[in-house]
């Protein structure tokens, strides 16, 4: 365990650069004295780790010295090869670099180790495109991708929601989200989202593109999907649901099964639960729920009765009910 840490300090330092005590610790899981013992171990095993002192100081390693460390456990094969999605891969044109990559890594096992790496490959299969949806079409990925890796300026024409938009961005990074292809680029200084497939054309520019200072692509998605969902259920609805109803409502979406598991529902005499469950918008939380009736009965609010009475008041008049 402590022979596996170690390691891990010297290749963070070799591929990241400079990092304080703080960074180093949490990132390692331990305390800030533990790893101190661990850096006079290492420095005593002869690792060239240097302390900078001061407010930007830290340990950092001699420049050009490297672990030179070129051996994969059995374990650390099989993530490798699990981690290669066929898919999108081929979507952004790496499918035979993939290929090559897996044939090099499984010569480079001892044969023994062999088998048990292509077992995970023939084990496992990884499908991001979510249930009853085919990909986005993406005939402009390869451009967008190219400008990624070339931190170059991208000349797009964009559709959104609004209108056709000329845009020139500073591509920041990709994102596959449930089978869709997310540009991150910085508009204004701002990074903002584009879906890869509302891209009608794209150029890729001469001019270098610029990087926020810090920036992380992780972090920006994760927070950029969790205002999405805040912004997006701005409204609720009351219901009383059998057993067979709350079973339903939990595949509606995320934010609601995420709220009928924390809810602490009250049980009435017919077997029926009082939920409150968010919702995007009255028509669309009514257009939701109805079809989940009988099972789900709405209670209010009384906007939203209303708005599923009209509803069934055409379909009647719509089938001469």
């Amino acid at each position: 365990m402590r022979a596996s840490r170690l390691l891990s300090i010297q290749m963070m330092l070799e591929t990241r650069g400079p990092m304080s005590a703080t960074e180093l610790a949490d990132a390692l899981e331990i305390s800030v004295r533990t790893l101190h013992r661990d850096i006079d171990q290492l420095t005593a095993a002869g690792v060239p780790i240097y302390a900078e002192r001061g407010r930007t100081g830290g340990f950092r390693l001699l420049d050009g010295w490297n672990t030179r460390l070129t051996g994969l456990t059995p374990a650390e094969a099989q993530v490798v090869f699990l981690s290669g999605l066929a898919g999108p891969a081929a979507d952004l044109g790496l499918d035979k670099p993939l290929q090559g990559a897996r044939l090099k890594l499984l010569t480079s096992l001892p044969a023994a180790s062999r088998a048990e790496a292509q077992k995970m490959q023939s084990r496992f299969h990884l499908d991001p495109v979510d249930w009853y949806r085919e990909a986005d079409a993406v005939p402009h990925l390869a451009t967008v991708a190219d400008a990624v890796w070339s931190e170059r300026q991208l000349s797009m024409s964009y559709e959104s929601w609004r209108d056709e938009v000329e845009r020139v961005v500073h591509p920041l990074g990709l994102v596959l989200k449930a089978g869709a292809w997310y540009l991150v680029a910085a508009s204004d200084g701002k990074p903002r989202t584009y879906r890869v497939s509302n891209i009608k054309r794209a150029a890729m520019l001469e001019s270098r593109a610029r990087r926020p200072a810090r920036f992380d692509l992780a972090r920006y998605w994760a927070e950029s999907v969790a205002r999405f969902e805040s912004e997006l259920y701005t409204d609720y609805a009351d219901v009383l649901a059998t057993p067979s109803g709350l079973k339903q409502l939990r595949y509606l979406n995320a934010a609601v099964a995420r709220a009928v598991a924390e809810a602490r529902p009250s049980r009435r005499k017919d077997g029926r639960v009082a939920v409150r469950v968010p919702i995007e918008s009255v028509e669309h939380g009514a257009g939701q729920l109805l079809r989940l009736a009988p099972e789900v009965e709405v209670t209010g609010p009384g906007r939203l009765k209303r708005a599923i009475v009209s509803r069934l008041q055409h379909v009647s008049i719509l089938y001469g009910c």
